[in-house]
């Protein structure tokens, strides 16, 4: 199985007192995202499943995935993907799509929280930028995930 993690683009400051969960993504956190996208696009990314985070960023994030990408199927709004969740939910919930290729796309710590458990190394620290998007490949024949980095691929290295 091939697992796409997908941070969020920049987005806006949340107002005071507002809602963390409203922000929206910004002008160039849609267009830097776009720019990694198209890269994906054009080196063969081709998810069959998109899952989001509720919150507004991650949602319009997949939305614009999704375009780009030309995903034929409706996104999947879990609240396995909100901050607060765990890697092993997020696990989880992949291995439910029962799909050859799917893309998450949510928050930091927890995307790079996964991205470490879909490899088998809890410890691993990882910077993963608004806009990063990360390719692994993940034996679904186990309980515990044994993935194998493919690629990260970020707004600077993909020409932005």
């Amino acid at each position: 199985m091939r697992v796409y993690i997908l941070r969020h683009g920049i987005a806006e400051d949340a107002p005071p007192g507002g809602s963390d969960a409203a922000r929206a993504l910004t002008p160039e956190g849609k267009q830097k995202l776009r720019t990694v996208l198209e890269r994906a696009r054009v080196a063969g990314v081709r998810p069959s499943a998109i899952l989001t985070s509720p919150l507004k960023r991650a949602v319009q994030t997949a939305e614009i995935a999704r375009a780009v990408l030309g995903v034929k199927r409706k996104l999947i709004t879990t609240n396995l993907l909100a901050p607060m969740s765990t890697p092993q939910r997020v696990w989880g919930e992949i291995r439910a799509q029962r799909a050859e290729r799917v893309l998450i796309a949510g928050h930091e710590p927890l995307l790079s929280q996964a991205v470490a458990f879909l490899l088998g190394c809890p410890a691993l620290q990882l910077d993963l930028k608004k806009g990063a998007l990360v390719s692994v490949e993940v034996d679904t024949g186990e309980s515990e995930p044994h993935g194998i980095l493919k690629w990260v691929l970020t707004a600077k290295s993909a020409g932005d």
